[in-house]
């Protein structure tokens, strides 16, 4: 059911979910003119849903898309990525028409290789195919919640270490595809242990926070040690009851938290290009 949310008359937002458990559209709000208590709803909104889509954004341009991001706070520079000439604070997420490999086709979440992830990011679609391409979330929050009691147990005061260099550096993942030669800080090195269960800086919610790209081991255990309960963990996150999916079209926007939901980019749209504009917006310390 939509629920209304009137921000001392300014704008009225309408909230629709995406899916029961994560996710929701807000309707009714210009995003390149959001701020005050517009912003504020819209903040609560995606901490407690994982992401937020707006559709019919269209006079979200790269400079407004840069000032929403100042207004919410700090923005992230992208380590790895290629920045828009004009704009160093944006990201290019784009994949060729004639590349076969995507960037994020996997489950995971941005950043949590640094010892302050980033809160989450705000992606724009530019360039896209004629279908396809759609992003997938899943709300750590509604994973933890179903966990079974033993599980839950198990894991409490458990830490993990997460790095990214198995991605990106030389010789590591992406290096062996075509995608590569667009990358940049290969020679980069991260590596950060965060608790594999955080509470939300804002909401106080308890998260998984372990992902399937980035989490190599658990804190005192060998990576052979940690697998089993890792993948536990993965396959339980990635439940149909937890996620949600966004097709794109023109003028859509998405905002989500990287703290409270993992995302995954379909690579079904071989032959074609499709390019998104990120801004990553700057994170807190994580705690239990």
């Amino acid at each position: 059911m939509a629920q209304s949310n009137h921000s001392r008359g300014r704008e009225a937002m309408e909230m629709v979910p995406l899916a029961p458990k994560c996710g929701v559209e807000i309707k009714g709000v210009s995003l390149a003119r959001a701020e005050g208590d517009t912003l504020d709803a819209i903040r609560q909104a995606i901490y407690t849903h994982g992401v937020a889509l707006f559709r019919g954004q269209d006079d979200f341009t790269p400079e407004a898309h840069i000032a929403f991001a100042r207004r919410w706070g700090g923005i992230d520079i992208n380590n790895y990525f290629p920045l828009t000439d004009e704009h160093p604070e944006i990201a290019v997420v784009r994949k060729r028409a004639d590349q076969t490999t995507n960037i994020g086709g996997g489950w995971h979440t941005d950043h949590s290789y640094d010892q302050v992830p980033a809160m989450g990011s705000i992606l724009v679609a530019r360039t896209l195919p004629p279908s396809g391409g759609d992003t997938l979330w899943a709300h750590m929050g509604a994973a933890y919640d179903a966990l079974p009691e033993d599980l839950k147990a198990e894991i409490e005061g458990l830490e993990a270490y997460h790095t990214a260099d198995h991605i990106y550096e030389d010789g590591g993942l992406y290096a062996k595809t075509d995608m590569g030669g667009d990358l940049r800080g290969q020679g980069l090195k991260t590596g950060a242990t965060h608790p594999v269960v955080i509470r939300h800086p804002q909401t106080g919610r308890r998260l998984l926070y372990v992902n399937s790209a980035f989490t190599v081991n658990i804190v005192g255990r060998s990576r052979e040690e940690s697998l089993p309960l890792l993948q536990q963990l993965y396959a339980a996150a990635t439940a149909a009851d937890n996620t949600c999916r966004v097709a794109w079209e023109p003028g859509a926007v998405a905002i989500w938290d990287n703290r409270t939901t993992w995302h995954y980019a379909m690579n079904d749209y071989q032959g074609h290009a499709r390019e998104m504009h990120r801004i990553t917006l700057t994170g807190e310390p994580l705690a239990a």
